[in-house]
């Protein structure tokens, strides 16, 4: 399968190169050259944000990978003054995020791809990047892909949106589209970082201590990817690890600093994740396989 890597000079495009190295013919797509450890594959050099790259990026693509992204509100109120000392312009996040993806589907349909598995985020839920001050609404925990979304940011509203977005592509011309929700990505530097810092929580966190390996995220999307005439033509998956960053189990959480929340608890074994990925394992028999609690001392 000929496959193009969007954002391919990322941290997460990195591993998802090497998961499919060997296997597929790949194609590189980012503004900045990869790595030198990548530069026997094609690189196509453009953004998002221009439609005549990715024109060129997807000629004679059977499959995308669409990494590419702005990971953080610009615009975020309480983010704006360090997004001007980066030189982003106020609209970056929904620029890329969703302008980018738009181009680079109508790209696709040209070209004729036939399946795009995209990086989204477990911020589509809404639970990060509050600006109104209020709590995340909490319906049932763990949480699933059934829960209601409320995004208040722009980062947040592109990744739920391009969830939409792409189930559009898939209603009207057959692509098969599938769409992550991923957690604080990890490689393992940062798992590490993880077991060093680690201490007792004093509070509640929006964030719910979500983390997933790096390598799994792109096990994921190689799964995605290669089953995808198994699955439905568009769908969305959460993708985080199996526990928390948390010492504490994840019950006693609850019970000490949410206990409103105890009546929609329906089942919190040790450190389980507040998010449930039952759907991903069942669908391509993905499994989380890094661990930070192993670098403990």
């Amino acid at each position: 399968m000929k496959v193009l890597i969007t954002g391919a000079n990322g941290k997460l495009a990195t591993y998802v190169i090497r998961a499919l190295a060997g296997t597929h013919d790949l194609v590189l797509f980012s503004r900045r050259q990869p790595r030198a450890e990548f530069a026997q594959y094609p690189w196509i050099q453009g953004d998002l944000t221009d439609f005549a790259a990715c024109q060129r990026a997807v000629k004679d693509i059977d499959a995308i990978q669409h990494i590419g992204a702005q990971p953080w509100p610009v615009d975020h109120p309480s983010m704006r003054e360090r997004a001007a000392e980066q030189g982003y312009s106020f609209d970056a996040t929904f620029k890329t995020n969703m302008l980018g993806t738009y181009y680079l589907m109508q790209a696709a349909v040209e070209a004729d791809v036939k399946t795009v598995v995209m990086a989204g985020s477990n911020c589509a839920l809404g639970h990060g990047f509050r600006i109104s001050n209020t709590p995340f609404p909490i319906s049932r925990l763990p949480i699933d892909e059934t829960h209601p979304t409320f995004p208040e940011d722009s980062y947040s509203f592109t990744k739920r949106a391009g969830e939409d977005h792409l189930a559009s592509y898939s209603r009207a011309y057959g692509i098969r589209t599938y769409v992550t929700r991923i957690a604080g990505i990890c490689p393992e530097e940062r798992r590490k970082q993880i077991a060093a810092n680690a201490k007792p929580i004093s509070g509640w966190s929006e964030w719910l201590w979500c983390w997933v390996g790096s390598e799994d995220v792109a096990e994921a999307h190689r799964l995605l990817m290669e089953k995808a005439e198994s699955l439905p033509v568009h769908d969305v998956y959460f993708l985080n690890a199996d526990d928390t960053t948390c010492l504490e189990p994840s019950r006693e959480i609850v019970e000490r600093y949410r206990p409103d929340l105890l009546p929609v608890v329906e089942k919190l074994e040790g450190h389980q994740s507040f998010l449930n990925c039952d759907k991903l394992k069942n669908a391509v028999g993905w499994e989380h396989k890094t661990s930070w609690r192993q670098y403990l001392s």
